[in-house]
């Protein structure tokens, strides 16, 4: 008697702190019973093709997700199977949204998928579906893969994704491959790394460290992560001011700031050049050219590493 009490106390003693859990944060639940995306790829009845490295990246990048009234977007719908795999991986709060130039992509839709027709590589196209649908949270382009349609679905998604969305192109391995003109010069990654300056940019607002490109998305883009075959941009127009300085106000020592790295003041020739402009204050700007000369001369050295 005593066994079947205590069993019955542990048993609603769980289901009672599952409630509370599922009132304070359903999605933490959902994250414990639902299937990962590999699981229900493989328990998919449509077909579906994705490389198996896939996988993992999305359970990663993804899971906070699940559970939360998100709408999400998928470009390339093919056999319709990877909407139904995004709608049981995100949950009954999620709308689901496939964009197709394949007209007969259209019987693919359902309660809670909805499906577009138009071309990724036409900003007409974007701004009428952002027109009528709004902000999105989360868009995959797992479309045409050239050039122009990764470049184009950036440039034209990122503005309507909303604070704390992401974009992630997929398949960017095509950026290397000879069937769609590349290696060039303008491929997708190389764009991508762009975006990396673009970033750094508002770092030096008023300098000309860093062009300021005509073309920026640093208003909205603060951070761009790489995988293999993926390029993800993460959107918060919160984090992509300018980063000023801040002073805590605690205890200083004694220590300075070394402008100069050590391996110059090891140069025999650095202290007495040193000296001598030193007590020249007038040929200051000659001293400062002489340590950028260096500087210079040093990163030359490193061109072993970028071969």
């Amino acid at each position: 008697n005593l066994y079947k009490f205590l069993k019955k106390w542990a048993i609603k003693s769980l289901l009672f702190f599952i409630s509370l859990i599922w009132l304070s944060d359903p999605s933490y639940i959902i994250h414990l019973i639902m299937s990962s995306t590999l699981e229900l790829f493989n328990l998919s009845k449509k077909n579906s093709i994705k490389y198996e490295k896939y996988f993992n990246i999305y359970d990663e990048i993804l899971s906070d997700y699940r559970g939360k009234d998100i709408t999400f977007v998928e470009i390339g719908v093919l056999d319709g199977g990877s909407l139904e795999i995004w709608k049981k991986y995100f949950g009954k709060n999620a709308k689901i949204i496939g964009i197709d130039l394949n007209p007969k992509s259209k019987k693919f839709e359902q309660e809670g998928i909805e499906i577009f027709l138009g071309d990724q590589s036409d900003k007409n196209f974007w701004e009428s579906f952002f027109k009528k649908i709004g902000k999105v949270d989360i868009i995959i382009d797992d479309g045409g893969h050239t050039n122009k349609q990764q470049i184009v679905t950036t440039i034209n998604s990122v503005k309507n994704i909303n604070n704390g969305g992401m974009l992630i192109i997929e398949d960017t391995h095509t950026s290397y491959i000879r069937e769609y003109g590349n290696p060039h010069k303008y491929s997708f990654v190389n764009f991508s790394k762009k975006i990396i300056d673009d970033i750094n940019y508002t770092f030096f607002p008023s300098s000309s460290v860093l062009k300021k490109f005509q073309l920026s998305l640093n208003k909205e883009i603060y951070s761009i992560r790489y995988f293999e075959s993926f390029c993800i941009f993460y959107i918060d127009r919160n984090r992509c001011g300018l980063n000023k300085p801040i002073n805590n106000k605690g205890y200083k020592t004694e220590n300075i700031n070394i402008n100069i790295s050590p391996e110059y003041k090891n140069l025999f020739y650095f202290k007495i050049i040193k000296s001598i402009f030193k007590k020249l204050s007038f040929l200051k700007f000659i001293y400062n050219y002489f340590i950028l000369f260096l500087k210079k001369y040093k990163n030359n050295r490193l061109k072993k590493f970028f071969d």
